[in-house]
Order: C-alpha cells, then structure tokens, then sequence
C-alpha cells in the first residue's frame, strides 16, 4: 500500500481542529486519548471548540481519526482561506492571501518539510508552485494556486 492510499481524508475543518490540537505538543496516543474522552481544552490555541472533533469524526468514524493522527490525512475539499488558516494553524506563521480573480492564491514561506506536508494534505485541485525553493534548512516561497491557474 502506498502511502498516498494510507492515508484517509477528512475535512478541512477536522483538519484544523487537529493542527490546533497537534501545536500543543501532545504526543500522538495522548492527543487521540484526549480527543476520545472530551478532556480538551476550552480555550486552545486559536479558541477552537472541540465539540464537532469530539462528537463528530472521533466518535462516529474513530478509525478515520486515529489513522489521521498517526498516519497522516488528505483533506477532502479545500478553500483558498481554509489553506491559508490551515498553514496559520499548522506551521504558525501569516501566509499572505491573494483574492484577486483569476490570480487567487496563498504565499507562504516553507521549509522542506513543510512544504513535503502542505503537499501531502492538500486536497486535489491544488498546487504549489515555488517562487523561490527551499535550501536545506532555510526556508522558500511559495505560491498555493488552484488547479485552473497552472493551465
């Protein structure tokens, strides 16, 4: 099996509730305990309620979550400011959001290994385009743009 068919989808909003969980540095077994008994903090890191991860794909598809956590996710279906609060959430830095149409995208600063995640997460539809690449560890820009923008 693949990696690209291990790993399950989830929504964007799960995605971030995950993230904001992830950036309290809970190992991987404690974050799915936690989330699995409701022991979540009220006023996390960007204020998020937990509620919807809680009662909703912990409980009704907790395999989905457990694989999301230990495993890695896709999302589902993204949006342009959903990517951007996605990298906000996940990597803790502003990525400067371009609404302009036809020109729409997300620039952001990326190590190598961020970009290697934000690839692997973002749903199809999505590309990241480098302006100017990452060297070992120093950071590179880049530009999220949809699909219909690289044709």
């Amino acid at each position: 099996m693949t990696e690209s068919t291990k790993r399950v989808r989830i929504s964007q909003w799960d995605a971030l509730l995950l993230e904001s969980l992830r950036s309290l540095g809970w190992p991987q077994e404690e974050l799915i305990r936690r989330v699995q008994q409701n022991e979540l903090p009220t006023n996390g890191p960007a204020d998020f309620d937990y509620t919807e991860l809680v009662t909703g794909l912990a409980s009704q598809e907790p395999e989905v979550f457990t694989s999301a956590v230990v495993d890695g996710y896709q999302i589902k279906y993204n949006t342009i400011r959903g990517i951007r609060s996605w990298i906000a959430v996940a990597f803790g830095r502003e990525p400067e959001l371009s609404l302009e149409e036809g020109s729409e995208a997300v620039t952001s600063e990326l190590t190598k290994a961020e970009y290697d995640r934000l690839e692997r997460v973002l749903s199809l539809g999505w590309f990241i385009q480098e302006v100017h690449p990452a060297a070992g560890e120093t950071s590179g820009l880049y530009r999220i743009v949809p699909a219909s923008q690289t044709n």
